[in-house]
């Protein structure tokens, strides 16, 4: 049931004019304090007849006095709803400009007359400007903020040229000829890209949430495997003599060396996850803050700092993906058991490169070092537009038509070029790049002499491509395209090749290798590097 209304005025005692305080109420039922009516009446005794003061009803004898409860409940409800509206201000509180001596909390500000209000004084400010209602908002401290600095006026006008709020006499001053549009339009423009913008955050969260939940369950299943392989591995190595028990030791090590690795790997991965979902969390509460705001200057002069996304963490969805087999673990060492101990250190060592090839993502740049081989570019295939220079090194897009003789083997439509050299078990090497180029792989099979798809790298079956530039970075493979995050990428890429396990992966090579992007080939012939170069762009082989 809705709770009725009413005024202070409807409390007041006819007799002090203030409010009632202890009320009692008489036979006409009209009420009093207790100690007003009680003085009225005093006065009246030698008459032996006394009156209400408001009616003249006269009674006789004198009227016994009874305490009106309902108005007593009444106006100690009065006093608590004032006392919560005419609060003391505190700190970080906005001040009555009006209050003097003691300042209550301001509730609404005035931007007309440049002053805050507490509900005392604001709705005397309301009564005195009934008849041309100023404008006013939520209690502020940031008035001054919403005056114009130069003529003293409210901004209310958006400059788009200069992107910023300025008040009217700025359109015919320094602002004359822009672009200008009201605050309030502005707002609304914003206020849509608000909306995106906190649809981005909340879908990152979903997804950062997702990813995060994803990495907790592979490390958990990781370990579980990780505890199996060890009790099987221990139990198996028992039952060897004792000049197996090196061999044993080693695979231990190997095993939990690379469940450290991995398992530290990705909780530090968990960590910056948290810290990112927290941060998006407290963004997105802020920018629902600054929707519902009705102040649309406070939402145009924060909405750009609060729409800028956090940094995002990479999330390396492969960093389990590849994890060493513990089945294949468990086959070797059964084999083991029935073999003498120079073949075990052998089969060991294959052992150990496997599970150093599954911890490929732990790796160190020296790491890679170990599978590099320097390039030679195939000479009759390079394209008539690519200029070679530095000992033919160096790739470059050149206009004139290069004097390369006719070959079965030349692209003759754009401007690319092989190497020589096919990738054998893993391989790995590095150039550096500038422009507008394509890091790739191809089988030798790769058509030559058509001017369409199938001749370009990283449009077709035959091979595989990541397209660099200033703006973009893509991975292309049978003309279809995987846009990657935009993210600074060093001018030094790094290109890994396993043929055996079908991976080739892209790296940025600076103090630390960070990886750009990794496919799956499944390689039915040999590979050969390439390259395609636009215009001003060039690739150096290192």
């Amino acid at each position: 049931m809705a709770e009725a209304r009413f005024s202070q005025d409807e409390l007041m005692c006819p007799v002090c004019l203030d409010l009632l305080k202890d009320p009692v109420s008489i036979q006409c039922g009209h009420s009093y304090c207790k100690r007003c009516i009680t003085g009225c009446w005093d006065q009246e005794d030698r008459k032996k007849v006394y009156s209400c003061p408001q009616c003249r009803q006269t009674f006789s004898p004198r009227p016994a006095l009874a305490r009106n409860t309902m108005l007593t409940e009444l106006v100690e409800k009065l006093k608590k709803t004032k006392l919560t509206a005419d609060c003391d201000a505190g700190a970080g509180d906005v001040q009555c400009d009006v209050c003097t001596g003691r300042k209550y909390k301001a509730i609404k500000s005035c931007l007309m007359c440049q002053e805050s209000y507490c509900r005392t004084h604001f709705d005397r400010h309301e009564e005195f400007h009934s008849r041309k209602p100023h404008k006013v908002i939520d209690a502020t401290g940031r008035l001054q903020e919403m005056i114009c600095q130069k003529h003293e006026k409210l901004l209310e006008v958006f400059c788009r040229t200069d992107q910023k709020c300025i008040c009217m006499l700025c359109t015919m001053d320094g602002h004359k000829n822009h672009n200008t549009v009201s605050a309030a339009a502005q707002r609304t423009e914003k206020q849509k890209q608000l909306k995106e913008t906190q649809k981005m955050f909340q879908q990152r969260i979903q997804q950062r949430e997702k990813d995060l939940q994803q990495l907790r369950d592979t490390v958990e299943s990781h370990k579980r495997s990780a505890q199996t392989a060890v009790e099987d591995g221990e139990r198996i190595f028992t039952e060897l003599i004792r000049s197996i028990e090196r061999s044993r030791s080693e695979l231990i090590r190997l095993i939990r060396d690379q469940e450290k690795a991995a398992v530290s790997q990705a909780e530090k991965q968990v960590e910056r996850l948290d810290q990112e979902i927290n941060d998006l969390r407290r963004r997105d509460a802020e920018l629902e803050q600054l929707s519902h705001t009705q102040d649309h200057i406070q939402f145009l002069q924060s909405f750009q700092s609060l729409s800028a996304p956090p940094e995002s963490t990479d999330v390396n969805d492969d960093l389990f993906s590849s994890l060493y087999s513990f089945n294949v673990l468990k086959k070797s060492v059964r084999q083991l058991r029935d073999k003498l101990e120079d073949f075990c250190k052998e089969e060991l060592k294959e052992i150990s490169d496997q599970v150093i090839i599954t911890n490929i993502d732990l790796w160190t740049r020296n790491d890679f070092l170990q599978y590099s081989h320097q390039l030679t570019l195939d000479l009759n295939t390079v394209n008539k537009h690519v200029h070679l220079s530095e000992n033919n090194r160096v790739i470059t897009y050149t206009k004139i038509v290069q004097s390369y003789p006719d070959h079965p083997d030349r692209f003759e439509c754009f401007p690319q070029v092989l190497c020589r050299e096919s990738v054998c078990g893993r391989y790995y090497w590095e150039i550096e790049w500038s422009g507008d180029v394509r890091i790739s792989v191809s089988y030798k099979s790769i058509s030559r002499k058509e001017c369409s798809y199938k001749c370009q790298l990283g449009l077709n079956r035959q091979s595989w491509s990541l397209s660099c530039s200033s703006y973009s970075c893509t991975f292309m493979h049978h003309n279809k395209k995987s846009y990657l995050p935009v993210k600074p990428i060093s001018s030094r890429i790094g290109v890994f090749v396993d043929d055996r396990e079908g991976i080739l992966s892209f790296y940025s090579v600076s103090d630390t290798m960070s990886l750009i992007y990794t496919a799956e080939t499944g390689s039915t012939e040999p590979l050969y590097p390439g390259f395609w170069v636009g215009y001003r762009s060039s690739v150096k082989l290192c």
